[in-house]
């Protein structure tokens, strides 16, 4: 079964990723089975999560369904077997030479995929994706080579990559589309209404190597659920909380300008923002983050599974040309953050998450219209 247009993921609910209420273990049971019997069809897991607890939970709440009436996401990448935590930066990549050399990355993808089927009780993947690589990930032909081997074994149906954990990529992206692309399926980027830059730099490589993209943080770090207002108290923990000040109050001043499309299509905040990104070249899936916030006035993550599984279809409820083009002019972020990957200003040694650029990038650049200084600069800080 392939990637289905709704896509639930085991980071929602707090458990793992430490935002909003955390959920207990029953609670997160129940809502990734109340999501299967909403006609969610698509579970995202990665093996880093937890160490290994978000697949463990998937595999439970999945357990006794009919195999084929669901699409089973697995993600590897992240070494957290012999690898040791770096605090917020998390576990490094596989790829990290003083894990182990090149030769061996096919053993250990192996591996991990292996592990993480048996925690999600699964013989196969029917998408397995390159969890948030670095350089060595995107452009590497052992990586990749040994990816298409775990085709081969059956362990997976389809591959794709999912860049993060922050915004950027942008180049790495279509690069790795433009060496690989006859082995990807599917990729996975940043997208929303309100934090259209630079996802949508991607797009056309996307389309022109066929291959679909799968749209996180729809929720723009959950206003469009609509329970999250100014003077909203993030905890210490909660990843939102070192977004630079005022992005909430931006935030809803802006979602306010679009409630009036909202209104006419009779769809919520968060159905609004997943019809723009369906709306947009090569996208083909949404998987917001489902979040149970603090607060007596707090949305119920029940609900907002609700709102996932009810959204209508963009064929019937699509929003016209003139609305795509407002919801785009409102949201502009361009320029708003420092990104992460292929970067001119970053010198020196590269880093898991950021490295200069290469002739490579320059050239993929040149060749999809891309200046690789003015489109990727953070000129103003906002929301």
């Amino acid at each position: 079964m392939d990637v289905t247009r709704t896509a639930f993921g085991t980071w929602s609910g707090g458990r793992y990723m430490h935002f909003g209420e955390p959920l207990s273990e029953e609670r997160f049971l129940n809502v990734i089975q109340h999501a299967y019997q909403r006609g969610v069809r698509t579970f995202m897991t990665a093996d880093v999560y937890g160490d290994g607890a978000a697949d463990e939970m998937l595999g439970r709440a999945l357990a006794g369904l009919p195999r084929d009436s669901y699409c089973l996401v697995g993600a590897v990448g992240h070494d957290f077997y012999s690898g040791k935590r770096d605090g917020s930066k998390g576990y490094p990549r596989f790829t990290n030479p003083q894990l182990r050399p090149p030769n061996q990355f096919a053993e250990y993808l192996r591996m991990a995929t292996e592990k993480s089927l048996a925690r999600c009780r699964a013989d196969r993947f029917d998408l397995l994706l390159l969890h948030n690589p670095d350089f060595t990930g995107y452009t590497s032909e052992r990586v990749w080579s040994a990816m298409d081997k775990l085709r081969d074994a059956k362990l997976a149906d389809r591959l794709g990559v999912a860049p993060g954990p922050a915004n950027g990529f942008t180049l790495d992206l279509i690069l790795c589309f433009e060496r690989f692309g006859p082995l990807l399926d599917w990729a996975m980027i940043i997208l929303n209404p309100l934090e259209p830059w630079p996802g949508n730099l991607v797009l056309p490589a996307a389309v022109k190597h066929d291959v679909n993209l799968i749209t996180r943080v729809v929720d723009y770090g959950g206003l469009f659920h609509d329970d999250v207002k100014p003077g909203h108290r993030f905890g210490p923990q909660d990843h939102r909380a070192f977004r630079p000040s005022g992005w909430v109050e931006a935030g809803c001043e802006k979602m306010d300008r679009l409630r009036d499309i909202a209104a006419k299509h009779k769809v919520t905040m968060l159905q609004l923002a997943c019809l723009w990104n369906l709306s947009q070249p090569g996208v083909k899936s949404v998987i917001p983050t489902l979040i149970q916030e603090s607060g007596g006035s707090a949305k119920a993550i029940e609900t907002k599974v609700d709102e996932l599984a009810s959204l209508p279809d963009p064929a019937s409820a699509g929003l016209s040309n003139a609305e795509r083009e407002r919801i785009a002019e409102i949201g502009n972020n361009k320029g708003c953050m420092e990104l992460k990957g292929a970067n001119r200003a970053h010198t020196g040694e590269p880093q898991p998450d950021r490295w200069g650029l290469t002739n490579d990038h320059e050239l993929a650049a040149k060749h999809w219209g891309i200046d690789a200084d003015a489109d990727f600069a953070c000129t103003h800080k906002m929301a």
